[in-house]
């Protein structure tokens, strides 16, 4: 005789205001120590390589293509100032540069300098490294639906990011 599964109760679509709020708060939790997690990882990862997690994270949004630094701030969902400070480290220890924006005269266009470029190289193994064994942990079905699920609450978060009034 087969054993009875346990069917999951369906999620309503109108939770009670508190309970909605508790899954805001846990997803929030979740998330800032994902935050933490992966800035651990990536400060382990770029050392080698004489970056820091930030400097990675600059370098990286201009490796296909130069940007503004607002740009790669608005990428990254960080200040522009933020972005500036590093943008001129990097240029100052020769992993990037800045180059004429031909759309813009004052905004200038970041990009990485083949030392820029290098140094990204040299983190490749250990980020593919770190891939792989995600993807052995998750399955690589889970690991793209993650990345769905993070992409649809991003672009959630962009849409109520307006502060309400009766808030």
């Amino acid at each position: 005789m087969p054993v009875p599964v346990p069917v999951p109760e369906p999620v309503s679509e109108s939770l009670p205001l508190r309970a909605r709020q508790d899954l805001l708060s846990r997803t929030a939790l979740g998330v800032f120590r994902l935050n933490g997690q992966f800035l651990a990882v990536s400060e382990e990862l770029a050392r080698p390589a004489g970056l820091t997690a930030a400097w990675w994270q600059v370098l990286g949004a201009v490796l296909r293509e130069p940007l503004p630094v607002a740009g790669i701030a608005r990428a990254m969902g960080i200040t522009r100032q933020s972005v500036q400070r590093i943008a001129d480290l990097l240029a100052a220890k020769g992993l990037a540069e800045y180059v004429p924006n031909p759309a813009h005269r004052r905004a200038k266009l970041l990009r990485p300098t083949e030392a820029g470029r290098e140094a990204i190289a040299r983190i490749t193994p250990g980020h593919a490294s770190l891939a792989a064994r995600l993807a052995d942990e998750l399955g690589d079905a889970a690991f793209a639906e993650t990345v769905h699920v993070l992409n649809r609450l991003t672009k959630a978060l962009d849409a109520v990011a307006e502060p309400q009034a009766d808030a």
